[in-house]
């Protein structure tokens, strides 16, 4: 198993080293651990289990950059982490608008070397908006114009990021200075409610098979949205199969009930594969659509969208 494990890691080492790779934490400062050392596990492209928790940068050029960044939640239910399909391509997608982008490899709440099960993942969110935020002189970010993206049970880990106001990631070190709170956030088929149409999977991954209704209550986000809640950009199917796009509606209601901007565009079709480019009929416009909105929220000049229609082009497009 070893031996399979470190072939599979110097594999996804060699297809990544282009990009850097940044530890959330140093040697013994990790919080909400046992203290175990796991192997890094993973098969076609989805990390089901973590040896140490980080970021992949991908920083555009200085000539593009408008000083812009999004930490990147993958999707996997909570169970794995499907850190390319909707990481390391929509990264790739921000930066031919001249957005810098982080990829999330959090550790998931099915790790055995958790204390809290459903902290892991928010605790590792938080520390990466932090790190973000402390090297924005280093990386020419802006630090009015920080967001998270995720999708599926991304979604749920970048809402929580961007409605819960508790530090659970402070070890008291000059880090604990940064705000974790995104200034925006781009949600695809958003895992957000713990209730009546929750995510079975997601819900049992995250919190147990036997969460208490306080847990419940507290973790479905909808309730979460105050007004100092940042905006947030949503795309939804409605024949989603897997997450039930009411979750999205019922982020939004909350939205609109604090009167906090946002903008939701539920397509009749899409299913749960949202993907860059080659989606059923309609749904494709949305990556248009959202470059639209980061205009309108002063993220970049017009005249930088226009570079994207061809370079989208190149990407490679996949599903989750």
């Amino acid at each position: 198993m070893k031996i399979k494990a470190l072939i599979l890691f110097i594999f996804c080492f060699n297809t990544i080293q282009s990009q850097e790779f940044i530890p959330l934490w140093s040697k013994g400062k990790m919080p909400n651990t046992k203290g175990m050392k796991l192997e890094h596990i993973e098969e076609r492209e989805r990390i089901t289990q973590l040896a140490q928790p980080g970021m992949y940068a991908f920083f555009t050029s200085k000539e593009e950059n408008t000083g812009s960044a999004v930490l990147i939640c993958p999707p996997g239910g909570y169970a794995k982490l499907t850190y390319n399909i909707a990481g390391f391509q929509f990264a790739k997608w921000l930066n031919t608008m001249g957005i810098n982008a982080f990829v999330l490899i959090h550790r998931l709440p099915t790790s055995p070397d958790l204390v809290e099960r459903e902290k892991g993942p928010i605790q590792d969110a938080q520390r990466a908006m932090k790190i973000i935020r402390s090297n924005a002189v280093k990386w020419e970010i802006n630090t009015s114009k920080i967001g998270v993206m995720g999708a599926s049970a991304g979604g749920h880990l970048a809402t929580t990021l961007g409605t819960h106001t508790e530090d659970y990631s402070s070890i008291k070190d000059n880090l604990d200075q940064f705000s974790f709170q995104p200034n925006f956030m781009v949600l695809i088929s958003p895992v957000i409610t713990m209730g009546k149409f929750a995510h079975k999977g997601s819900l049992e991954n995250f919190l147990g098979k036997n969460p208490t209704q306080s847990q419940l209550d507290s973790f479905s986000n909808e309730n979460r949205v105050t007004i100092t809640t940042p905006a947030a950009f949503i795309i939804l199917a409605q024949n989603d199969p897997v997450v039930n796009p009411i979750n999205g509606i019922l982020f939004y209601q909350s939205m609109i009930e604090k009167n906090i901007s946002g903008s939701l565009h539920v397509f009749p079709e899409g299913g749960h594969s949202i993907a860059l480019m080659n989606n059923p009929k309609s749904i494709n416009v949305w990556t248009k659509l959202c470059e639209e909105w980061f205009f309108d929220l002063g993220l970049f000049d017009k005249t930088k969208t226009e570079i994207t229609s061809n370079k989208n082009n190149l990407l490679k497009t996949n599903r989750f």
